[in-house]
């Protein structure tokens, strides 16, 4: 079964509670300085375009787009663990990529972790490439920053 990608509301509890999945396991791997990842209420900002994927009514994967000042910012891509390879990042990083090119956006930009070696791999083969930090991100041995042109 395909996942189906959706505009939602990350108060959702299905969501939130995905969302909270995702901030312990980033806890887990990394210190307080090095998570840079939005709460759940700030993922509800206006200018952030929040997703979440189903499959079989279930929600399996999220992901937000935060629009910038030039350019989109990946945020909260996370995929249950049972949901992992079976397409439902790509089908949340396929549906913010369009978003990206409704916005006009130039240009999507991502912080990830190092040692997220699935994500790395889940971007590259959707065309993004290691750039230099970006925003008010600072160079750390921890991160590693991507961007893909639209």
């Amino acid at each position: 079964m395909s996942p189906v990608v959706a505009q939602s509301d990350p108060r959702d509890p299905d969501a939130s509670a995905l969302l909270r999945a995702s901030h312990a396991l980033m806890m887990r791997l990394f210190s307080p300085e090095e998570n840079h990842f939005l709460s759940v209420d700030a993922l509800g900002a206006p200018n952030i375009r929040f997703v979440t994927a189903r499959v079989g009514g279930r929600v399996m994967g999220c992901g937000a787009l935060k629009i910038c000042d030039g350019y989109g910012e990946l945020k909260s891509m996370f995929t249950a663990p049972e949901a992992r390879g079976k397409g439902v990042a790509a089908a949340v990083l396929t549906h913010l990529e369009a978003e990206a090119r409704k916005e006009g956006l130039p240009v999507i930009r991502l912080e990830t972790g190092d040692l997220l070696h699935d994500a790395h791999r889940l971007y590259a083969r959707h065309g993004f490439s290691v750039c230099d930090a970006f925003g008010d991100y600072e160079e750390t041995p921890s991160s590693i920053f991507m961007e893909k042109l639209l």
